[in-house]
């Protein structure tokens, strides 16, 4: 193996000393008066008090699943059935759960130091107060993928030298260390999954508890420091939408490029790497992706108060996907050979570089689509903020209308990006075209963390009283933000439908199976079962939320009865009961939707064969994404239908702003919306991929051998197949 591939790590390297640059620089920055400090250090307090609690929780699963992974991994098969696997596995396990943590943990510290700095740099202008907060995010950006990039750069090299030095790309050797480096991958989505599914939780009750008391019955602003619950709202920021989120796409970046190298460790190919240029190139494509992201945040700025935001973001967006436009095609036509053949398909080395291109493009549209279909002005949105004038239920039936509606210009490009990648490169396209999609994941996370820094900003500033230009540009900042976010959910929702596909297609080939036939009772009785799943993951998740929420609310409505003063600033509320409450909660209730995506695949796989899983995974993959897209658009839209009242929005030739009954339609659209966005619909992401990557994990111990099949007495009816071929 060339030399090349020690480039990987370093690139991650260079991204881990951006995020140490930055993080000082942001730590450095004015951090406000005394009121806004004693906040501040509320909100982080409760954060890292959330985090330790989860990490407890995590280490009883983590723990005993490395050491199932360690026994599974001393087996070896049969002659017929050799299973490629080591107890080193675990060790790979362990390492990815632990990065994924640190990763979120490396967002959430930055947060908590970013908010109050930003609320401090809106007294002197929108541009500083811009600066501040993205360069926040751009800390958990890069930490993110720099992690990603050294750990599976890293790990890659290690294994190689442990199982496989010398030996050629398609070795058995190199089979069993791709095979150890999937535990990389599963422990990091893993920990995502419960790291997204509590954080979401603990964000959304206390969100709606706040939001149910404080706005609707006390009539109080959003974040106003007399209400109990705020500081668990604003904690609910940070360990959802950035420590949550930064596991989130922590995982999905190394499950794509890790499904990227499980099918590019088929191909055999004559070039100057050793034969391994179809497993280094995902890899390196992360990595000038990485550096591309860097470049690109330099790009974020604007110098007037009137500068839209949201452009100066999308400028350093989209410069972000033109370097690694242009970065892809010199890795495509050095690194790879002119011909490559996976599966009976054969395909060029330019066919692999159109390949990357669509998978740029589906990025993009799927960047624009969200955002037109969340952000303020928009046909969408504005379509809400009318049906809030005739109240409650229609405001519901419009946004309920607006996510359905939402799926189908994501699901066509979705569609056509996978007819196109596989026409390009057959599966090794569609899989490469989800890497080059990713490879711009540190650029997409800083705006997306941007988005609660600027929110938790606000709310310090309206709890310290700050003057009203302040929380306008914190607002200012915000609603941006919330778009920001939708476009992140979307993102990551497009490259969890193309990872999965790739990581189906690994799974089929390791399984040893030629073909899924949903004719079969059994198959499409799983088909059936998978469509069901992400249902009931969702309905656990707002569930919870629910739950959380009813005891958020009984907390806040005793503290305004019992503690006399509140109302008049006299008494300090209890905030740490609130704080309390949401963390137990989203502890406790995170546990079974987790449980979900790990057991189920296990059963169905050793119980019913791989033919029946593979069923199970098509159903889970295309309800998933719907669901996931509708969800948190759905979500979206509410959420900045109801900010659009903050400057006064027209119905029917009146002028309505905040407290109007409308409003309070707007709020209560909101709060339903809350779950949707920032629980259930952004973990539909980590759900089919985690569930695709257990699959992976597990297809070397249900093989189904080279003369056996999946039996099935329908077998000589007329059939429809979905064809997979090795």
């Amino acid at each position: 193996m060339n030399q090349i591939v020690y480039l990987v790590p370093a690139f991650g390297l260079v991204g881990l000393l951006y995020t140490a640059w930055k993080f000082s620089w942001v730590s450095k920055q004015d951090a406000g008066n005394e009121k806004m400090q004693e906040l501040s250090g509320y909100i982080a307090d409760g954060a890292i008090a959330f985090l330790k609690a989860e990490w407890k929780i995590l280490a009883y699963f983590a723990i005993p699943t490395a050491l199932l992974l360690a026994w599974l991994g001393t087996q070896t098969g049969t002659v017929e059935n050799p299973i490629h696997s080591s107890p080193l596995i675990a060790v790979a396990f362990l390492i990815g759960a632990i990065f994924s943590a640190t990763a979120g943990y490396i967002g959430m510290i930055v947060a908590t130091k970013a908010n109050v700095r930003t609320a401090e740099a809106a007294r002197t202008s929108l541009a500083k107060a811009l600066n501040v907060s993205f360069t926040g995010g751009s800390v958990m950006g890069m930490g993110v993928a720099g992690l990603a990039i050294l750990g599976l750069g890293g790990l890659f090299i290690a294994f190689y030298q442990i199982f496989a030095q010398g030996q050629a790309l398609t070795s058995v050797e190199m089979k069993t260390a791709i095979e150890v480096l999937a535990g990389f991958s599963l422990g990091a989505e893993s920990i995502a999954l419960f790291a997204r599914v509590g954080g979401g939780i603990y964000t959304k009750a206390a969100d709606v508890g706040a939001d149910l008391v404080g706005k609707v019955e006390a009539g109080i602003p959003e974040d106003d420091v007399r209400n109990p619950a705020t500081i668990a709202d604003n904690v609910g920021d940070n360990v959802g939408d950035v420590a949550g989120m930064g596991a989130d796409l922590f995982g999905s970046y190394v499950a794509t490029i890790l499904a990227t190298m499980v099918l590019g460790q088929e191909i055999e190919v004559s070039d100057n790497y050793g034969g391994f240029s179809p497993v280094l190139l995902p890899m390196l494509i992360a990595g000038v992706g990485l550096l591309a992201s860097l470049v690109s945040t330099f790009f974020v700025r604007i110098s007037k108060e009137t500068d839209s935001v949201q452009n100066a973001l999308n400028l350093g967006n989209y410069t972000s996907i033109a370097i690694t436009f242009v970065t892809s095609y010199f890795l495509v036509t050095n690194i790879l050979p002119e011909s490559l053949t996976l599966r009976g398909t054969t395909f060029s080395s330019m066919d692999v570089f159109y390949a990357i291109i669509v998978g740029l493009i589906v990025g993009t549209l799927m960047s624009i689509i969200t955002e037109y279909y969340t952000a303020m002005g928009k046909r969408p949105v504005d379509s809400i903020v009318q049906k809030s004038g005739t109240g409650h239920a229609t405001n519901i039936i419009g946004g309920l209308a607006v996510g359905m509606e939402s799926t189908v210009l994501p699901i066509l490009v979705l569609a056509a990006g996978i007819i196109a990648s596989y026409h390009f490169a057959g599966i090794y396209g569609v899989s490469i075209a989800a890497a080059g999609m990713m490879a711009t994941t540190a650029m997409q996370l800083a705006i997306d963390a941007f988005g609660p820094i600027a929110d938790n900003a606000g709310g310090i500033a309206e709890m310290s009283q700050l003057p009203s230009e302040v929380r306008e540009r914190t607002d200012n900042l915000d609603a941006v933000g919330n778009t920001t976010a939708a476009t992140g959910k979307g993102f990551a929702i497009a490259s969890a439908a193309l990872t999965s596909l790739a990581l189906f297609a690994a799974f089929v080939g390791i399984s040893g199976i030629t073909q899924i036939d949903i004719y079969k009772a059994d198959v499409l009785a799983g088909l059936f079962v998978g469509g069901m799943i992400p249902f009931i993951f969702s309905a656990l998740c707002i569930s919870a939320v629910g739950k959380a929420a009813m005891e958020m609310v009984n907390e806040v409505r005793r503290q305004f009865r019992e503690i006399p003063g509140i109302m008049e600033y006299k008494a300090k509320p209890e905030y740490e009961k609130c704080v309390a409450i949401s963390t137990e909660a989203s502890i406790r209730q995170m546990i079974l939707p987790g449980a979900i995506a790990l057991t189920v695949p296990v059963l169905v796989g050793f119980t019913m064969g791989p033919e029946v899983l593979g069923g199970l995974l098509a159903g889970v993959t295309v309800s998933g994404v719907l669901m996931g897209i509708f969800q948190s658009n759905a979500g979206g839209a509410w959420d900045n239908a109801k900010k659009s009242f903050e400057k006064g929005v027209l119905i029917d030739g009146q002028t309505f702003k905040k407290g109007s009954e409308p409003h309070k339609a707007a709020v209560t659209g909101d709060t339903v919306g809350d779950p949707f966005k920032d629980t259930s619909g952004p973990s539909m992401n980590i759900l089919i991929k985690l569930m695709s990557i257990v699959s992976l994990v597990i297809a070397p111990y249900i093989h189904v051998g080279k003369s056996a099949g999946h039996a099935s007495h329908l077998e000589k009816a007329p059939i429809v197949k979905v064809m997979a071929k090795r």
